[in-house]
């Protein structure tokens, strides 16, 4: 792992650059860069797809606030949104899952194709892995084009540390950061658990965070 005071100016260097505060890393570099060259995608539609805690919302947010785009969630997705979104040029689908609508994300693709418009969407797994009924829908879903977030690398973790430690205002020392960097669970959403733990147990007991609290919270 690189030295720490390098990942600290790696990171601060990357947020004063990036005003989203989207860190970025081998893990999530291909995604982000990605959904920066739109309308250069290759294709109409982009499928954003990780784990739960992963970033997923917030690079789409990203494209939302650069390039303007209407934004629904899957399980909203009806006949009446399609005539709303024909005004629209960009269309951000947020956790698209089996359960949704297919006959109406049918219709929605065949607008996308007929008027060259784009859709974002983000999910847990690639979309064209679902449990989708409709065939033709299935058929369009695997003419996507596919950016996944993979597991955080050791640049990644230590920026969603530092990001949740100053936003909770926890001190804690550099060589914390290392330990827990190599011993924690490479899952986002393990992370966030372990920041919260730690977080509330520090607070219940009225102490700073050492090893013996961080082992305690890495073990639960």
């Amino acid at each position: 792992m690189k030295d720490l005071e390098q990942l600290l100016f790696k990171f601060k260097k990357i947020k004063n650059y990036n005003s989203e505060d989207f860190f970025v890393s081998e893990s999530n570099f291909f995604a982000y860069n990605l959904v920066l060259k739109w309308p250069n995608w290759g294709k109409n539609i982009l499928n954003l797809y990780g784990e739960k805690f992963c970033g997923k919302s917030h690079l789409c947010d990203i494209f939302q606030n650069k390039f303007g785009a209407s934004k629904i969630e899957a399980s909203d997705l009806s006949k009446n949104f399609i005539s709303q979104f024909k005004t629209h040029q960009n269309l951000i689908i947020e956790n698209f899952t089996e359960n949704i609508d297919e006959n109406t994300m049918y219709s929605l693709i065949n607008i996308i194709d007929r008027d060259n418009k784009f859709i974002l969407i983000n999910s847990t797994k690639p979309i064209n892995k679902l449990d989708i009924k409709l065939k033709d829908l299935l058929s369009r879903l695997n003419n996507c084009i596919f950016a996944e977030i993979n597991i955080p690398d050791d640049e990644l973790i230590f920026a969603i540390l530092l990001k949740n430690f100053s936003d909770k205002q926890i001190q804690i020392k550099k060589k914390y950061i290392e330990f827990i960097i190599k011993n924690i669970d490479r899952s986002y959403e393990k992370i966030y658990e372990f920041i919260n733990k730690i977080d509330q147990t520090s607070l219940k007991r009225k102490k700073s965070i050492d090893l013996k609290l961080i082992k305690e919270a890495l073990k639960n």
